[in-house]
C-alpha cells in the first residue's frame, strides 16, 4: 500500500531541506525524496558559504534577510554549530563607472531593510589588508552579512525536521508525478509510489527535467562555475570580498572570496563565457585565471596553498530570478527551483516563504516582490519592469 504524507519535497538540497524543515514546523507530516546519497550533497556542497541580503530586487534582499536572520540565531536558538561567521561582504570598488552603479542600489536597498553603505578608501584596506591601493575609490561594506557551512548548515535542518516528523529517503528518484483532475497527488519512485495532496519540487539543476514528467515548463538552465578552497592561515579578513572589476584575462566577470570560520580561503569566479550543462569535472584554466586575479586584487595572498578545487551548477532562469510560486492549473504543486546560483544564501527564507504557499495558499512577500518570483511570469521584462 501506498504510503500517504500532507506533503513531499522533492530534492534535499539547499532549498528542499529548509522547505521540509519550515513545513514541519507547520505542523505537516513531510517526505524528503533525495536522488543522492545524502541530503546536501548536490550544488549545496559547492557552495562557497556566503549568505548576503545585499541583492539588488527586493525578493531576494527579503529572503535573504530572513535567512540570514535564522542563521544568526540558529546556534543560540537550536544549539547546533554550523559554522557561522559574521563579518560582511565588501565590495572593493575602481571605477567610477562601478562606483556609480552600486550607489544606485542604496535607495532600493534600504528600503527594503538591507543595511549597507559606502566606504572610503582607508575604511575598505582595514576590512581587507593588503589590498592593492592603486585606484581604489572605496566600496560598498553590508555589515550584517556573513558566511556559513554548506556542509554543517544542511544536516542541523534535516535533524531537526526528522525530530519534528519528517521522513527523509535518499538514494530514491521521482519517475513520476501523480496529477489527477489539475491536483497533484503524489509522486512515484524508482522504489514506489507516495501520495501527498501537496508536492514542492526543490529539484536545482534537475528542476526542467521535472517540469517535462508534469508536463510545465520549467525554464531551468544550469551553467557550471568552479570553485576552490586553500589551507588554513591565521585570520585576517573578515567579509567575504566581490571584486567587481572585468578581469585582466578577459575569461571572467567577478570574483569572490571569503575566509571561513576555520582559517581557509575559499574562492569561485564567474566566467565569462558560460559553461551551459552538468558538467562538473574540473578546468585546468581555473586555477591560474583564479589565481592571477586573486594576486593582483591582494598580493600577499599569493603564498597561499590550494588544498582543492570544485565545480557546481547555477541553475539559471532567463531573467536571473528564482521561480517560487504555486503553479496555476496543478493544485498542491509548488516550485521552489531556479536560485541562479544563490540557493544556499536564499534557502532559509525560500523555505518559510514555501511554507506560507503550501499551508496558506499565497506569499508572505509583499505583492510587488512575490510578482518577481512568481511561475508563468513574463521573463524577458526584467526586475524593474515586473516591480510596476
Amino acid at each position: 500500500m501506498a504510503e500517504s504524507f500532507d506533503a513531499i519535497v522533492v530534492g534535499g538540497g539547499s532549498v528542499g531541506m529548509p522547505s521540509a524543515y519550515y513545513l514541519t514546523r507547520r505542523g505537516l507530516k513531510v517526505l524528503v525524496l533525495e536522488r543522492r546519497t545524502a541530503v546536501g550533497q548536490g550544488d549545496n556542497k559547492a557552495a562557497i558559504g556566503g549568505v548576503r541580503a545585499t541583492h539588488s530586487d527586493p525578493a531576494k534582499i527579503l529572503l535573504c534577510l530572513r535567512s540570514l536572520e535564522e542563521i544568526r540565531t540558529w546556534k543560540e536558538v537550536h544549539g547546533d554549530d554550523i559554522g557561522w561567521k559574521p563579518g560582511g561582504y565588501l565590495f572593493p570598488v575602481y571605477s567610477e563607472e562601478m562606483e556609480k552603479k552600486l550607489r544606485g542600489l542604496f535607495p532600493l536597498q534600504r528600503r527594503h531593510g538591507l543595511v549597507n553603505d559606502w566606504v572610503d578608501a582607508d575604511t575598505v584596506a582595514d576590512l581587507l589588508p593588503g589590498i592593492e591601493r592603486e585606484g581604489l575609490r572605496g566600496g560598498t561594506y553590508s555589515p550584517n552579512d556573513g558566511q556559513t557551512s554548506p556542509l554543517l548548515l544542511p544536516i542541523a535542518l534535516m535533524r531537526h525536521a526528522v525530530r519534528s516528523g519528517a521522513v527523509v529517503r535518499v538514494r530514491e528518484r521521482v519517475v513520476a508525478y501523480l496529477v489527477s483532475g489539475g491536483k497533484i497527488m503524489g509522486v512515484k519512485t524508482d522504489k514506489g509510489v507516495y501520495h501527498a495532496p501537496r508536492v514542492v519540487v526543490a529539484t536545482g539543476a534537475d528542476a526542467a527535467r521535472d517540469g517535462q514528467l508534469l508536463g510545465i515548463d520549467i525554464p531551468v538552465t544550469p551553467d557550471s562555475h568552479e570553485a576552490g578552497i586553500t589551507a588554513p592561515v591565521a585570520p585576517f579578513i573578515e567579509p567575504l570580498i566581490v571584486d567587481m572589476r572585468p578581469g585582466p584575462e578577459g575569461k571572467t566577470a567577478n570574483f569572490y572570496f571569503g575566509q571561513n570560520h576555520e582559517g581557509q580561503i575559499i574562492f569561485c569566479y564567474t566566467p565569462r563565457e558560460l559553461f551551459v550543462g552538468t558538467n562538473r569535472e574540473n578546468l585546468s584554466e581555473f586555477l591560474p585565471v583564479l589565481a592571477g586575479r586573486m594576486v593582483s586584487l591582494v598580493p600577499r595572498l599569493r603564498h597561499l596553498l590550494v588544498r582543492r578545487i570544485w565545480r557546481g551548477c547555477y541553475p539559471m532562469t532567463p531573467d536571473g530570478t528564482p521561480i517560487v510560486s504555486n503553479v496555476p492549473g496543478v493544485e498542491g504543486l509548488t516550485l521552489a527551483v531556479g536560485m541562479c546560483g544563490q540557493g544556499f544564501m536564499l534557502g532559509l527564507g525560500v523555505g518559510q516563504e514555501v511554507a506560507a504557499l503550501v499551508v496558506d495558499g499565497k506569499h508572505r512577500l509583499p505583492p510587488g516582490a512575490a510578482k518577481t518570483i512568481r511561475y508563468g511570469r513574463d521573463f524577458r521584462s526584467g526586475i524593474m519592469e515586473a516591480l510596476k
